[in-house]
């Protein structure tokens, strides 16, 4: 009985249960396996609970209870006699005569003083059959007498008019009217639940310090909310998530649907100037901007962030939590594996690497005949397709389910793809910074029989996997694109894809749980969402899609959902626009672009930083030419803004060294060169409410008329896409194609890519391809040396000058201060 309830728990076609079972097996085992906001009886631990407590709108009262008290007429201040009521339904049964005013005595079936106290009673209960040797006498005229004895359907009495002078009721008929009550009040409740809730979000206390101590002691020492809290609070049901561990939790696409007619909050890009090593901030800014919105002027607000590559994390840049007293916490669980989406994506590339070097394997060493009588073998003496190679026969225009059916010719097409070495472009990858896979030589074994060519690692966050992760909106388009991944050319130069390997399904099952977003919370306990975290040059930089959009029902339609881009405005915010809005069909409302002082200084001409070494002069003392000079590249930035018609507000990342006059002077030029507003920040030493202004700015601004429209139409040639990108956005005078790319730009356009957005593959630290060229370069050429394409993520992307997809270690890397403490577990060391 209990494995079946369990089952009916879990079935979401399952509102509500109700039993129907013989009075020896209703136990407290039993009775509670019901979840309670399925229990119709309302007789499980949590439901009688909240009934004695008085939360009688948050519970079903049992049927027998409502039907007993339908049956009695007045009874405040009366005596009634509750016998053989036991359990759940006894207790239940008293909590409420008490609370009409009874005064309420129970007593079992050979209490000695049972007779006496019939004769005492106003009125008499029996709560189960009575024993055939105990007999009921003593009642006195005109009391009410009601058997809720279990089994009774009918009215009939069972005890006789000799031995029972007062006319008895039994409940029967009345509790299984209450019961269809309940189920309605059930129901009713079930479709409230499906609405969406207003948010009851309780914020956690940040006491800040000076000096500002390091992100790993900020984090610890502030104690997060159960992730199972934190879900209630902002109106998320128990079933649409999956906790991992106290603090993380993956949020069911289900939502989407339950909310499906709930409008979107205000969407909320945060972008930034040209990046420099001194760092400008974006994902603090981010946070800070949401706890300022929900802790401090409690307004509706989500973070959407990318999920960081464990590369970096051990390698040079570290962690991406944020920083100081604006950052995701556990930052430890943030920044080493999360929920383990990378691992998925990790093990799903190499599945199809490993498929597509089998593959060439096997048809160079097996006639059609073997490769046929392998690829749809026969099993238990039946010889059948599958539904993948059924779709594959569909594609080259073999319309036969028979596979006894097909001639040689058919089968031949069938079972080679015939893929030309030379041109995969599916590389394996792993989430470490690894220098010496960046170029390898695979098939050395002798088990290969000679097939070697040479390959090379990406990073798990270059995989084109990763992108579509982060563009997907269903598990259904996710699959599809999976399924549309070019991996190679055959040797007639057609395009060979991960539904002609056969793959996509495995690949689907591989990643099933890592498109569903990871919660998570900041350090004053407004909710988080961690989701994707593709490459910001060879693919376009967003947290996913499906994160953004969850999260934007879930703010209800005053709310506001920020998210950032990588890299500058030009990378990260461009692709923003024309790749990831394309795929959401999401309307931003506000960008807030980020910027410092000494960035600026940087683009101003201030001299080069070196990682360790003290900070020259121009950075730390006020140089207001300095500042002018630089916020060239702030306009600039802000001028590719409007190209997308959406309203800008600066944000100033306030350093102690920075003066009053240098920041007065970045927000009047910001102002003038037209952002909507500037506002100096200070949530890094001072969390939500040194974003207050901030977060002010932008509610205003998200009021503001938005005539949002894309840079380029899609039906452009590849090449003018490209040309539109480097000449407005870039500043570029043109572009110029090697004979390479040029070929590749043919060849797409011959496949049917031509109408596919581009994703600029090009230096973040520069408008143009020479990272040393600061501010706003003008006059240059943009060389394009080569076009690849990611067609299940759905982009084409050209390569300005040589772009590394697999980092290196640096001579020091972070993990030399990497360390956990054996007793206690707490990681030491990430920041």
């Amino acid at each position: 009985i209990v494995s079946e309830i369990l089952r009916l728990n879990e079935d979401p076609n399952v509102q509500g249960l109700a039993l129907d079972l013989p009075e020896s097996l209703y136990s407290s085992n039993v009775l509670n396996a019901v979840k309670p906001e399925k229990d119709v009886d309302g007789l499980s631990s949590v439901n009688l609970g909240r009934l004695v407590h008085g939360d009688v709108s948050d519970c079903l009262i049992p049927p027998t209870v409502c039907a007993v008290m339908e049956l009695l007429e007045d009874i405040g201040g009366k005596k009634v006699l509750l016998v053989g009521a036991r359990g759940a339904e006894g207790a239940a049964l008293q909590s409420v005569l008490q609370r009409q005013g009874a005064a309420v005595l129970s007593c079992h079936w050979r209490a000695p003083q049972l007779q006496s106290e019939l004769g005492r009673a106003d009125a008499v209960v029996f709560g189960s059959t009575k024993p055939a040797d105990v007999p009921v006498s003593g009642i006195k005229p005109g009391t009410a007498v009601i058997n809720c004895a279990r089994g009774l359907l009918s009215e009939k009495h069972i005890y006789g008019q000799q031995n029972n002078p007062a006319a008895e009721k039994t409940v029967g008929s009345l509790a299984a009217a209450m019961r269809m009550q309940n189920m309605v009040k059930n129901m009713e409740q079930w479709i409230q639940s499906q609405q969406y809730r207003k948010w009851d979000l309780h914020g956690l206390k940040l006491q800040p310090l000076s000096p500002v101590p390091s992100e790993n002691e900020i984090s610890r020492a502030q104690s997060p909310k159960a992730v199972d809290v934190l879900a209630k609070e902002i109106g998320l049901l128990t079933d649409e998530i999956e906790t991992y561990g106290q603090t993380k939790a993956k949020v069911r696409l289900s939502l989407l649907e339950r909310l499906k007619d709930q409008p979107d909050g205000k969407y909320v890009l945060v972008a930034g100037i040209t990046p420099t090593p001194l760092g400008e901030g974006k994902s603090t800014v981010t946070i800070g901007l949401v706890q300022a919105l929900t802790a401090h002027l409690n307004i509706n607000s989500f973070a959407c962030l990318r999920q960081p590559s464990q590369g970096p994390t051990f390698g040079v840049k570290g962690g991406a939590a944020g920083g100081g007293y604006a950052q995701v916490i556990p930052m430890e669980e943030f920044n080493l594996h999360l929920t383990g989406d990378i691992h998925a994506i990790t093990a799903a590339n190499n599945l199809l690497a490993a498929a597509i070097d089998a593959r060439i394997l096997h048809e160079n060493t097996q006639s059609d005949k073997s490769l046929y009588n392998r690829l749809v073998p026969v099993v238990n003496g039946v010889r059948g397709f599958s539904a993948i190679q059924l779709a594959r026969l569909r594609r080259l225009g073999i319309n036969k389910t028979d596979p006894e059916t097909l001639t040689e010719e058919e089968i031949s097409k069938f079972v080679r793809l015939d893929i030309d070495p030379s041109t995969i472009t599916w590389q394996r990858v792993v989430d470490t910074n690894d220098r010496f896979l960046r170029k390898i030589t695979v098939g050395q074994a002798n088990t290969e029989k000679g097939f070697v060519r040479q390959a090379q690692f990406d990073i798990a966050v270059a995989s084109e996997i990763m992108a579509i992760l982060a563009l997907t909106t269903s598990l259904q388009d996710m699959k599809e694109r999976l399924g549309r991944m070019v991996v190679a050319n055959d040797k007639k130069g057609q395009p060979v894809t991960a539904e002609d390997l056969g793959v996509t399904g495995a690949l689907a099952v591989l990643m099933k749980d890592a498109i569903k977003p990871t919660l998570m919370q900041t350090l004053e306990g407004t909710p988080v969402f961690v989701h994707a975290g593709p490459f910001a040059n060879i693919a376009h930089g967003n947290s996913s899609v499906l994160a953004d959009k969850i999260a934007l029902k879930l703010v209800g339609e005053k709310g506001f959902v920020v998210t950032e881009a990588g890299f500058g405005a030009d990378i990260g915010m461009e692709k923003f626009f024309n790749i990831k809005c394309r795929a959401s069909g999401l309307v931003p409302s506000v960008v807030v672009l980020v910027a410092t002082v000494r960035a600026l200084k940087m683009h101003g001409g201030g001299p080069n930083v070196t990682a360790g070494a003290p900070l020259k002069k121009e950075y730390t003392e006020e140089n207001l030419q300095l500042v002018a000079d630089g916020c060239c590249n702030l306009q600039k930035q802000i001028q590719i803004t409007q190209l997308f018609g959406v309203p800008v507000v600066v944000a100033l990342n306030v350093f102690k060294t920075d003066s009053p006059a240098e920041v007065d002077l970045v927000c009047k030029i910001a102002k003038e060169s037209g952002a909507f507003d500037a506002v100096p920040c200070n949530h890094w030493s001072a969390g939500g409410r040194g974003a207050v202004k901030l977060a002010q700015a932008v509610e205003k601004a998200a009021n503001e008329k938005s005539s949002f429209k894309y840079l380029y139409s899609l039906e452009l040639p590849i090449v003018e896409k490209i040309r539109v990108i480097a000449q407005k956005v870039y500043g570029a005078q043109d572009v110029e194609l090697s004979p390479a790319a040029q070929s590749q730009v043919d060849r797409y356009t011959r496949q049917g890519f031509g109408n596919l957005p581009i994703c600029m593959a090009k230096t973040h630290l520069s408008l143009s391809h020479q990272p040393e060229r600061k501010g706003v370069p003008t006059g240059f050429i943009l060389p394009i040396t080569d076009v690849r394409a990611s067609v299940g993520a759905g982009f084409i992307y050209p390569l300005v000058g040589t772009m590394s997809t697999m980092p290196g270690l640096p001579t020091r890397p972070c993990f030399y201060d990497i360390d956990i403490d054996p007793i206690t577990e707490q990681v030491k060391g990430l920041f």
